[in-house]
This record gives C-alpha cells, structure tokens and sequence, in this order.
C-alpha cells in the first residue's frame, strides 16, 4: 500500500492550501469594506494596473483581432461565407479573447510584480515591521491592490474589445477588400449589450484572481530570494490557470440556457 502514501500526501497539501487560500481571501475581502482606507495606495495601484498596462494589452488585442480576421476569412472562404468574418470577430473578441487574453497577459505583468514586491517584504521582515506599527498588513498591502484589479480589469477589456475589432477591421478593408461601411455596420447590427458585459464580469473576475494570486503568494514567501522567485512563478502559473477555469465557467452561466 505504499504506492498510497504519495497519492494522500499531494491530497491532504492540496486541502490545506485550499484552506489557506480561503481563509486568506476572506480576511482581505473583508478589509475591503472596513477603514481606514489607503487612498493614496490605491490610486497607485490603479494606475500601475490600470494605465502602464495598456501597451502590452493593446498590442496584444490589435494583434489577435488581425489575425482572428484573416484566418476566418480563410476558413469561410470555404464555404463562401466571407461575409460572417465581421460577426465572428466582434463575437470573439468581446466574449472571450478580450477578457482572457488581457488577463493572461496582465497576469504575466501585475500578478509577477505583486508576489516579488510583497515577498521581498516577508523574506526582509517589513511585513513584521508594519505589524509592529500597528498597521495591519491585510488592509495595507492587499485590500487596496485588489480593490484596483477588480475596478481597472473592466477598463482595460473594453480598450482591448476596442482595439481587437479594429485589428480586424484593418485587415479586413486593407487587406481582405471589405468594404469599411459594410463592415462596421455588420459588427454594429450584430454586437449585443450582453456580448460587451459577459466580458467585462469576466475581466472583474479575473482582476480579482490575478490580484488574489499575486497577494497570496507573495504574503506567503519563504526562504530569501529563492523563496521569492517561487512565489513569483507560481503566482503567475495558478492565476493563469485560475483564468482559464473561470473562463469556462463563467461562459456557461452566460450563454447556456
């Protein structure tokens, strides 16, 4: 029965950490909504979530609504259906490559820098020291970062539906022949308000786990800088994970009747 022994070990650290990480997201929640509130920190966070993440996510928007444009138009060209190019790319842009693309590459950026920055405060002790100064670490450190993931997610997803259906456009006027009026006025008839606030739920949501990810391994470091670099990785491997999960469930309380 030793083969066993492996099999209950990874469980019993599974469920502890499952714990853990419960326990961990109900304490910050709940410093959420008690003072004292952090403005200054959370303006910063914004802005650090918010707007010096809109390069990598428009890049990555205009590129993929490019490429999501020429390849449907090389698939339905097929069945000569080239006119359902524009739909499928505003469908798919804002549904779910918006909100899942800008949360992975968001993850990569702001759920990285959360774990190394809180972790070098554990590993150096300054965590303990604010603790000392009767300042909890909680509402400090956690609270206002995740308050900015959840409220700056959703603007950054609607730049990225912006400029994602735009990528499309180019190609398919400059590239593929469309013409520009028919296009955009198949992508207005055809987007609906539920198609624009599916994303942005979405991109609350994932706001919160890569904010949530990044806080709780970074709160939870060990061992210098080795242990720093740890947190960092899995920070950014579970929020990916955890994006990809929700992603799934979410689109279907969405869009299954």
């Amino acid at each position: 029965m030793n083969f066993l022994q492996p099999i209950g070990r990874m469980l019993l650290t599974f469920l502890a950490t499952a714990g853990r990480l419960t326990l961990f997201t109900a304490d910050a929640v709940s410093h959420v909504f008690r003072p004292p509130f952090y403005l200054r920190i959370l303006g910063r966070q914004m802005i650090d979530i918010g707007y010096y993440s809109l390069p990598v996510v428009g890049l990555t928007a205009i590129f993929a609504g490019m490429v999501l444009a020429l390849q449907s138009f090389t698939g339905f060209s097929r069945f000569s259906a080239e006119g359902a190019v524009a739909n499928v790319v505003v469908l798919s842009i804002t549904r779910e490559l918006g909100p899942v693309l800008a949360g992975l590459m968001v993850a990569g950026r702001i759920g990285a820098s959360l774990a190394a920055e809180i972790g070098t405060m554990r590993v150096t002790e300054q965590i303990d020291a604010l603790t000392t100064l009767s300042t909890n670490p909680m509402k400090y450190m956690v609270a206002p970062r995740l308050v900015a993931g959840v409220v700056m997610f959703p603007f950054l997803v609607l730049v990225a539906d912006i400029i994602g259906v735009f990528g499309g456009y180019l190609v398919a006027v400059h590239r593929l022949g469309f013409n520009g009026a028919n296009y955009l006025q198949q992508t207005y008839d055809f987007l609906a308000a539920e198609d624009v606030n599916s994303g942005l739920v979405k991109a609350a949501v994932f706001g919160f786990i890569v904010t949530l990810m990044g806080c709780y391994h970074g709160y939870h470091s060990r061992g210098g800088a080795q242990g720093v670099g740890t947190a960092t990785t899995n920070a950014v491997v579970s929020a990916s994970i955890l994006i990809l999960c929700f992603d799934y469930v979410l689109t279907e309380m969405f869009f299954t009747k």
